[in-house]
């Protein structure tokens, strides 16, 4: 690993350790103390500062981009993770899509795979506070693409806060697809209350709501309380769902769409 400059500011010094940490995907403490010329005491207040923010998962002797129960990921990691599950519930959720409609979707990578299936149901209507999902959808031409601004948080590569509720709150949507980071007793849950905030508002826009969740879902856990699963008129989940965690949500009335291979 090259040196660091350890005439760098704190933020500066900080960009990089994220930057690394992405790359790596795991870096030691020791490593960036050396790298930086600080000391271990230093490097500890960084990675609370970059954990804080979502960027990584401070671990014991380092950090590390993989997302845990309780911290979401980074986006290139989530992005990878459960690939196959995603393009299932994509392909789903994309049959719900008439030519002509409008679809809101959330910041989520299962909403991104939505999103890359959109310009074959054109002409589409495309709202969202997703970077990623703005940028796929960008000029192609069945999509008239509408971008929800406000406070970006680079961490989810989204734009969330008042100014985004507030945006969604002018427009209404035939359908949202969304994620979630975590299913517990029938609640969706995520770490950052900025997150609900944007999603209830979301919700609140939308004719008809889809919950687009893996099975992975149901051993994590989060933080904010968004909604149960009987708000959404579908829930699709992958097959690898254990019945186990199926059954209560039966029990319960939440419509669910099981999709496999």
């Amino acid at each position: 690993m090259a040196d660091g400059d350890p005439a760098l500011g704190p933020r500066e010094r900080r960009d990089q350790i994220r930057q690394l940490v992405a790359s790596e995907g795991f870096v030691r403490m020791e490593q960036l103390a050396e790298a930086h010329g600080v000391s271990l005491m230093t490097i500890h207040r960084d990675l609370d500062v970059l954990q804080s923010e979502g960027w990584l998962r401070k671990v014991r002797g380092g950090a590390t981009a993989q997302p845990s129960a309780l911290y979401h990921g980074d986006v290139r990691h989530r992005v990878q993770a459960m690939s196959e599950a995603k393009r299932l519930l994509a392909e789903e959720a994309v049959t719900l899509v008439e030519p002509g409609a409008s679809v809101m979707i959330d910041e989520s990578t299962t909403g991104l795979a939505v999103a890359g299936l959109l310009p074959a149901r054109g002409p589409v209507t495309v709202i969202s506070n997703f970077l990623a999902v703005v940028n796929l959808l960008a000029g192609e031409a069945t999509i008239d693409l509408i971008a929800l601004g406000g406070a970006y948080y680079p961490a989810y590569d989204a734009f969330l806060g008042m100014r985004t509720t507030e945006a969604i709150r002018s427009l209404h949507a035939d359908v949202l697809f969304m994620s979630t980071t975590a299913v517990t007793n029938g609640h969706c849950y995520h770490q950052s209350q900025e997150t609900v905030a944007v999603k209830r508002a979301l919700m609140e826009s939308a004719s008809k709501k889809v919950l687009l969740i893996d099975h992975t879902k149901f051993s994590k856990r989060g933080l904010h309380q968004l909604a149960p699963l009987t708000a959404f008129d579908l829930v699709i989940v992958d097959s690898d769902a254990p019945e186990s965690d199926l059954a209560p949500l039966r029990a319960a009335g939440v419509p669910l769409k099981i999709v496999s291979n």
